[in-house]
């Protein structure tokens, strides 16, 4: 079967024209803005998110909000303000917006123009991550933010996170989860293995209601770097690798290891083994970078704060490597399109959920 196969025929071309059209237009929905410690209540935060310049803060009592980064007066980026009882101050003359936008204060000035405001962001924090809604504001639906419970669940799985900045579609860093063929090759040194077998994986695929879920298991697999330096092993093992990709742009991943004959894919035993739990947030800043926010939390030992440590770094020089080959990629879509490029058995997965995100753009331009 060739990849374009795996999406029905009357979306083909709309899909080709949403994954690598120049104007490609970003879903509405939930994204990640920022981890909850980078907004801080002394330092307005300037980000670019869907292509619209944001500033996100904190007012005094501590709630997150974001507003556009441009004052309505003369334009002056409002991240160089300050934040007051009053809301955000412009650092350029004076003006205070409120969390809806609208400008409270002007110095010198008794009355304020309706016209004096900017355009403000739905903002929801949540699971340590400030959520902003890219779409019509009326249509915020808190409840289709992600739950990622063990981010508040540092007892049973400590985390450390980050964000790394991306020269790349965010959609070819969500593709590369996606299809995780790749990992016996690029990732070597780390989480690889041997490639034949991640080829080989016995995968079920899933769709979801916004988006898709595979679970892929890797039997009597040697086990790779990552894994021999978590745990000692110096026997095969059983791997295990659960993906949900969430509409718009989010990964949750659980994925580990055991040692063969224990029951983890008999019995579903996998206490006592690697367990790792992933989140990832890719955020568009334009059409061609995004923000890649990360976190990986240890299931194994989880009272050893080195473990956690090691696992982080482990996992950030991997990640690592997909930005280096994302980027890379992008630079030659860039230079010729997507003219020439072939399908092939392992891009299923990620067809799936390009075909999710191509039906919810044509459902918003409807």
């Amino acid at each position: 079967m060739f990849a374009g196969e795996l999406v029905e025929p009357h979306l083909w071309n709309q899909f080709m024209d949403y994954c690598f059209g120049e104007q490609m237009p970003f879903v509405h929905g939930w994204y990640v803005a920022a981890w909850s410690d980078e907004v801080i209540a002394d330092k307005p935060l300037a980000r670019k998110i869907c292509g619209e310049s944001v500033v996100l803060y904190r007012t005094l009592d501590g709630t997150a909000a974001a507003l556009e980064d441009r004052c309505c007066h003369r334009a002056a980026p409002l991240h160089l303000g300050r934040v007051v009882k009053e809301g955000l101050q412009c650092g350029y003359h004076g003006l205070v917006f409120n969390c809806a936008g609208t400008c409270v204060l002007i110095p010198g000035q008794e009355r304020i123009p309706s016209t004096a405001k900017v355009k403000s962001f739905p903002v929801v924090e949540k699971n340590q991550v400030v959520w902003i809604w890219h779409g019509p504001a009326e249509a915020a639906d808190e409840s289709l933010i992600i739950d990622y419970p063990w981010h508040d669940d540092p007892q049973n799985w400590p985390h450390k996170r980050s964000m790394y900045p991306v020269q790349a579609d965010y959609m070819l860093l969500i593709d590369n989860v996606m299809d995780l063929t790749h990992i016996g090759y690029l990732h070597a040194a780390t989480i690889g293995g041997n490639p034949e077998q991640h080829v080989g994986a016995k995968m079920t695929t899933t769709p979801t209601p916004r988006g898709v879920k595979f679970v892929r298991w890797l039997l009597n697999s040697n086990p790779p770097p990552t894994y021999v330096k978590a745990m000692g092993f110096t026997k095969n093992v059983d791997r295990w690798q659960e993906f949900e990709f969430i509409a718009p742009g989010n990964i949750i991943q659980f994925v580990g290891g055991q040692e063969v004959g224990k029951g983890a894919y008999e019995e579903d035993r996998r206490d006592g083994g690697f367990r790792v739990r992933r989140f990832h947030g890719f955020t568009p800043e334009t059409e061609t970078s995004c923000f890649y926010f990360w976190s990986s939390a240890n299931g194994y030992k989880p009272s050893d704060a080195q473990a956690t440590e090691q696992l982080f770094q482990e996992i950030g020089a991997t990640l690592y490597e997909d930005k280096v080959m994302v980027e890379a990629q992008q630079k030659k879509l860039t230079e010729r399109g997507e003219g020439g490029l072939v399908g092939i058995r392992s891009d299923a997965t990620r067809l799936a959920m390009r075909r999710k995100v191509a039906e919810m753009l044509t459902s918003q331009k409807s």
